[in-house]
């Protein structure tokens, strides 16, 4: 672009002095700069695709180490829930156990204890039967003593 434009400073510098200058000479030469323009054009617009390429790619990439990302993360999350869920199951079913123990052992106290008042009931009743009979004798014999007096 350099030599154009000094070629065209020569060709200006020229006209003015030579009477028989050709005026196609500076066409030629405009012809000459439209080209350079063209081509000026043509590679920072291969330069920009160039850029723009290389930009999708970056992009692509950063997507594909997102996608990695999320897609460990993810896997990371899923084995914490299934240890969560086992825990939380193996702690359930200890809980269950322990209910199921003490609702036995609680059936168990509770067939204990009617049996212990069934047997008070029956020692009372028994008592209350001696104490009767015992009460009843004392009586018989006391009307037997008073009727023979």
């Amino acid at each position: 672009m350099e030599d154009l434009l000094s070629q065209f400073t020569f060709l200006s510098d020229l006209s003015l002095s030579d009477k028989n200058f050709d005026p196609s000479m500076i066409e030629d030469l405009m012809k000459l700069f439209e080209i350079e323009a063209y081509k000026s054009w043509a590679a920072m617009e291969l330069e920009c695709s160039k850029e723009e390429e290389e930009a999708r790619n970056s992009m692509r990439e950063a997507e594909e180490e997102l996608e990695s990302a999320m897609e460990s993360a993810m896997e990371e999350f899923h084995q914490f829930e299934e240890q969560m869920n086992g825990t939380a199951k193996a702690e359930l079913d200890s809980l269950e156990k322990i209910g199921e123990a003490a609702r036995k052992m609680g059936k168990s106290m509770e067939e204990g204890a009617s049996m212990a008042s069934e047997k008070y009931a029956e020692a009372a009743l028994n008592s209350a039967t001696a104490s009767m009979k015992s009460a009843w004798k004392g009586l018989s014999s006391s009307n037997k003593c008073a009727r023979s007096s």
